[in-house]
């Protein structure tokens, strides 16, 4: 949310997982009477030519909708499951191992063919996982929360450090080169107050009961990723403010540390540079656009007066797009005409290039922002609609030395897309990965046992049926996997949720208009 000199942070938001390859229908099939995707005979569908049933798309009445992560925060933290407790542990027996499951039919998955989902073949398929909080050189945990330095960082290090000693050249010439040493120092100390900025954000999120996945210090200021949004638009207006006064109350302490001090000395210099750039940091973040602090304040205001969250969000963006034109245009004609107090006849060559340069680099970052932002209200506004019911597979369940070939009959005769392993009481043991079926030629499946292709279920590895939107997408990042076990809170096995299905229904969401 933060920004160096004349530079554009943000907080960040939930991120959705990955578009996949674009390809096909971005949600799950809906239909009980497809094949199961391992099984080189389809069952026939009656009234329907095979070849249009391979090719019939998802069922309208099957809407599922996706997470969202605005350009603030990053995906919620993984939160307990209802109904994921002792109800999944305690499963009751399941369907018999010829007939349907104690459910209604969910989802069907892809035949052969019709839009191949993107599993490996070691079962480490994509899923919506957040990634670990890296980004960086960790340098601690304040309030529990990892901060990161990212490679950037040194890089702008450097450049401050030489813009810096530059300037104390005129300033103090007889630092000689030790000059560069004062200027890394400011480099050190600038950076250390946007640290605060971002603590700011951090302790006003933690106090609100959201939680914060990292804080990484990078080229353009600071990032603090909080994972979940405001309730209110009070406490999106408290957490986004916070930040910009704590760099003024900062400017504030600096002024008056320079006061105790002689003007002309290098503490001098450096307590009055450092009140300049916290002003600045202050001032450019509260510039009323995403992804600015400024930007979250006039979101919270329009939330506040429609009583819609998704249209203070398209206002501070698109004020935003417009802020990062303003930048464009307006900060290299602002420092040529010498109005930010540097005489306009000595802004040509170089000088004038750089500014350009910089003016670029903060246009884009604030552009970015402002659509990053719109994307994920999108997807958010949407996370409703992601449902373990609409999205689950029917499965058949069937014992450890089944057959493949045989599994794959019955899974064809009863409509359903999954396998799941049992034993002897119809407690489910593991998953049957559709990798692997896939992997096993034809001629060899009435020789391969079930149970060497599936995956072992974890307590992680069941969620309930009941689950949707962001609790649903808690479950799944706490234990990645390609599938998982869908239960009724009685414990019953109701299906397989494909972590690829989710994706799609994460594109779908992004594709639907708001």
């Amino acid at each position: 949310m933060t920004a160096a000199a004349g530079g554009a942070g943000a907080a960040t938001a939930p991120s959705a997982p990955a578009e996949g390859d674009g390809g096909g229908s971005p949600e799950a099939d809906t239909h009980p009477d497809r094949a199961y995707a391992g099984d080189p005979h389809p069952a026939p569908t009656a009234g329907r030519p095979e070849a249009d049933r391979l090719r019939k798309g998802p069922a309208p009445d099957q809407a599922p909708g996706s997470g969202d992560a605005h350009r603030r925060q990053q995906p919620p933290t993984p939160a307990p499951a209802p109904g994921s407790g002792d109800a999944h542990r305690r499963q009751q027996p399941a369907a018999a191992p010829d007939g349907h499951p104690n459910h209604r039919p969910g989802p069907a998955a892809p035949a052969p063919g019709d839009r191949p989902l993107a599993h490996s073949a070691d079962g480490k398929g994509p899923v919506p996982q957040r990634p670990e909080p890296r980004g960086g050189l960790l340098m601690g945990r304040p309030f529990g929360v990892p901060v990161y330095v990212a490679p950037s960082w040194f890089l702008v290090a450097a450049l401050i450090t030489w813009v810096f000693g530059g300037q104390l050249e005129r300033v103090l010439p007889e630092l000689g080169a030790a000059r560069y040493l004062v200027s890394l120092f400011f480099a050190v100390a600038f950076y250390a107050s946007v640290l605060v900025h971002e603590l700011a954000h951090t302790v006003a999120a933690l106090r609100f009961k959201l939680p914060v996945r990292r804080i990484q210090l990078q080229f353009f200021g600071g990032v603090s990723e909080i994972e979940k949004e405001a309730e209110t638009p009070g406490r999106e207006f408290i957490l986004a403010f916070v930040g910009p006064l704590l760099s003024l109350a900062l400017a504030g302490v600096f002024y008056g540390a320079a006061q105790t001090v002689e003007p002309g000395t290098v503490p001098g210099v450096l307590l009055a540079g450092l009140m300049i750039s916290n002003l600045i940091v202050a001032a450019f973040n509260l510039l009323p656009g995403l992804p600015l602090d400024g930007g979250r304040m006039l979101r919270a205001v329009v939330w506040k007066i429609t009583g819609k969250p998704m249209k203070g969000t398209i206002a501070a963006a698109w004020v935003g797009r417009a802020l990062a034109v303003s930048v464009l245009i307006g900060l290299p004609l602002l420092t040529q005409s010498g109005a930010l107090g540097t005489d306009a006849a000595d802004n040509v060559g170089m000088d004038t290039v750089l500014d350009a340069l910089l003016a670029a680099i903060l246009a884009a970052i604030i552009w970015t922002g402002a659509g990053n932002s719109l994307r994920m209200a999108r997807l958010r506004e949407h996370l409703p609609d992601l449902r373990a019911r609409a999205l689950t597979r029917r499965a058949v369940p069937v014992e450890t030395d089944t057959p493949l070939s045989e599994a794959l009959r019955r899974a064809n005769a009863a409509g359903a897309r999954a396998l799941v392993v049992v034993d002897a009481d119809g407690q489910p043991l593991s998953l049957v990965r559709e990798a692997a079926i896939v992997g096993v030629p034809e001629h060899r499946r009435p020789w391969v046992a079930v149970s060497g292709l599936a995956q072992d279920l974890t307590d992680g590895m069941r969620v309930s049926a009941e689950l949707s939107g962001e609790e649903l997408l808690d479950a799944l990042r706490a234990t990645p996997a390609t599938e998982y076990l869908v239960v009724e809170e009685t414990g019953e096995i109701y299906g397989v949720l494909s972590a690829a299905d989710v994706e799609r229904a994460f594109v779908k969401a992004m594709a639907r208009p708001s």
